[in-house]
């Protein structure tokens, strides 16, 4: 491949609306944070915040949709995606713990989870293997916690604090993140295993033409 064609595979992979929209909900992580610290330290004010991050949580429901429909789906949109969803969910979940500290297990479980999630999915990668798209558990661990951060943010605006009701639901998020987890944990083993039975297979296929040899 020339490298003017290599060259304009990368342009037509980066000019689609999924990854404008990908590139978009990261660059708004920025305003967000600003208007959040403002509005807990100087002008009290979460709504300009809040507008940013329903923007945000709003158009990731659309760019999987725009992406399907009119195929628009691309290797870098694979990456930017879930790159945009976790870096906005690591900059609310900070910005949470400076209202509610109790918030703090739940990004620690956050957290391990991605840690592990890009650990096995580097090991798959390496043998060759296409990580799985994202499951219905995993939109729904994330629909939760967003959930969790509208609920929170609410409670600080209308100054009602209850650590029930919050505890109840930041567990219940918490519940959804592990549970997320570990059947993403099966379908990794299930694919090592796939990998595992490939390779010895392809072992005794060479050493059966070597020995006829």
């Amino acid at each position: 491949m020339s490298n003017e064609t290599k060259n304009e595979v990368i342009s037509k992979d980066l000019m689609t609306i999924p990854n404008a929209i990908s590139f978009v909900r990261i660059l708004l992580i920025t305003p967000f944070v600003a208007f959040f610290i403002a509005a807990k330290y100087i002008t009290g004010n979460y709504i300009p915040a809040i507008i940013i991050i329903a923007l945000s949580g709003i158009s990731d429901l659309f760019d999987g949709m725009i992406a399907r429909k009119f195929h628009q789906e691309s290797e870098l949109g694979k990456v930017l995606d879930p790159l945009a969803d976790k870096l906005t969910l690591i900059a609310v979940g900070i910005c949470l713990i400076f209202i509610e500290p109790y918030v703090l297990p739940l990004m620690i479980i956050m957290v391990l989870k991605d840690i592990l999630m890009i650990i096995g999915g580097t090991i798959i990668i390496n043998k060759g293997v296409i990580p799985p798209k994202s499951s219905w558990y995993g939109k729904a661990s994330t629909f939760m916690f967003y959930i969790s951060v509208a609920m929170v943010v609410l409670m600080e605006i209308f100054n009602f604090h209850n650590e029930t009701i919050s505890l109840a639901v930041l567990g219940v998020t918490a519940g959804m993140m592990i549970f997320s987890l570990v059947n993403y944990a099966i379908i990794f083993f299930k694919i090592q295993k796939q990998i595992k039975t490939k390779e010895e297979s392809t072992s005794t296929v060479q050493a059966s033409i070597t020995n006829k040899q």
